[in-house]
């Protein structure tokens, strides 16, 4: 059993390719919809949560953990390791690596939560990666809550996407990295604005691959997904189709 998660729904986007690259795998995904958003609060606040919920699924069977969510990792995937010494942690950092390895412009953008911005982990992978690279960090907020709120449609978000993406755009950036699991769903509206000018950069699928390799000594499942959350669980299998992720719901115990 795997389990996943975020503060809310932005971590189905990493369940998605989790499923994809390990279909015969159990999977229990939990949403903190009670403390969503993460991207401003504290790094201690963060780390109480994340220790709730990472020590409530190991107490639920899961022998592998992936925090799914960016702000989370930036500040508590080692405080979660060292709980949890027996248990694989996998976390979900922004792709500053590959988007520096890309670059031909030799500029690249990240947009990530508050929280995440001003993270030293966030700052250590860009001076380990991105050395002679022009980084630009951008905070987002409300990014992440609009997607929680399912207002993909919303013409106040289409707007500041515009207003924060266009003047990299006109500085040359060319990669631009999702620093946010939530933002993943907002690439429609994002590359709207990008118009072919800049690649996104989602780390999704490296993240599932991490997975698949760590999860080789544990015993296949039925392929069933367990969704749970701290508040109003049954939104989270309602917001299934609205994110595009129908194909999920037949799994759904």
């Amino acid at each position: 059993m795997i389990g996943v998660f975020d503060s809310g729904l932005g971590g189905l986007s990493v369940l998605a390719a989790l499923v994809q690259a390990l279909p015969q795998a159990d999977f229990r995904y939990y949403a903190d919809t009670a403390h969503v958003p993460y991207g401003n609060k504290s790094d201690e606040q963060i780390q109480r949560r994340v220790l709730a919920i990472g020590g409530e699924l190991a107490g639920m069977g899961c022998d592998l953990l992936v925090v799914a969510c960016n702000t989370a990792t930036a500040a508590a995937v080692q405080a979660l390791r060292a709980a949890h010494p027996s248990i694989p942690v996998v976390g979900v950092e922004p792709g500053i690596k590959p988007a520096a390895q890309e670059t031909r412009s030799g500029r690249i953008a990240v947009l990530a939560t508050e929280s995440t911005a001003k993270s030293a982990r966030l700052h250590k992978l860009i001076r380990d990666h991105a050395d002679g690279i022009d980084v630009h960090v951008e905070p987002c907020p409300g990014w992440a809550t609009h997607v929680e709120m399912l207002q993909l449609d919303d013409p106040a978000l289409a707007s500041d996407i515009a207003r924060r993406v266009e003047p990299l755009l006109a500085q040359g950036v060319d990669r631009i990295v999702l620093g946010c699991t939530h933002y993943s769903f907002l690439a429609p509206l994002l590359n709207q604005v990008i118009g072919g000018r800049a690649r996104l950069v989602d780390v999704a699928d490296a993240v599932a691959r991490q997975a698949r390799r760590l999860s080789d000594h544990l015993p296949h499942g039925g392929g069933r997904l367990h969704l749970h959350a701290s508040a109003h669980p049954e939104r989270l299998y309602a917001a299934l189709p609205r994110l595009n992720l129908g194909h999920l719901a037949p799994r759904v115990a």
